[in-house]
């Protein structure tokens, strides 16, 4: 029986998301060393599809500790990544901190306590990365916030209270 490969390269988002679960899954098992984990995310973090799999779960799983851990041999390889990584983890640190302050106000403290750990994980990865293109990219943000918004295409625009709330999450990033 011949063993089905996935070619990175070539792998769908939901694929990346699967790839990633079972890594990340077989690192948490000591199935797999810190650096052999960071090199195969290195490979798979070089396509868009990629990049956006293995972030929605690593962010998101609350059973994967790897981004709660952050090893240094991922870091380096996440900083190799540059500014497509720095790019994907600020977007999840604002859609994250504007779905804190729904949830809050939906009294739905599951889903926050959720997008709370999303938003502490990117910050702490934020804060290891390239500090030139992370001040530039929040520099970015910050500047274009009033014409972001929740929904796909920016049609609903981030609240007042949402871009204080956001503005205060990358502040946090300096500390």
């Amino acid at each position: 029986m011949k063993k089905k490969t996935i070619n990175l390269k070539e792998a769908s988002f939901i694929q990346a998301i699967n790839i990633s679960a079972q890594w990340c899954k077989e690192w948490g098992e000591d199935l797999l060393s810190e650096e052999v984990l960071a090199d195969r995310i290195a490979e798979l973090i070089k396509t868009k599809n990629g990049l956006r799999g293995f972030f929605a779960y690593a962010l998101s799983d609350k059973d994967c500790f790897l981004l709660d851990k952050l090893p240094f041999s991922l870091i380096f390889k996440l900083n190799e990544g540059g500014d497509a990584v720095v790019e994907i983890i600020v977007k999840n640190l604002i859609m994250s901190s504007a779905q804190i302050i729904i949830h809050r106000r939906e009294n739905n403290d599951g889903y926050e306590m959720s997008s709370e750990n999303i938003s502490d994980r990117c910050k702490a990865i934020l804060r290891l990365l390239e500090t030139k293109l992370v001040t530039k990219k929040v520099n970015q943000i910050i500047k274009d916030l009033d014409n972001m918004g929740n929904s796909f295409d920016n049609s609903t625009k981030y609240d007042a209270e949402q871009k204080d709330f956001i503005k205060k999450q990358i502040f946090e990033i300096a500390q």
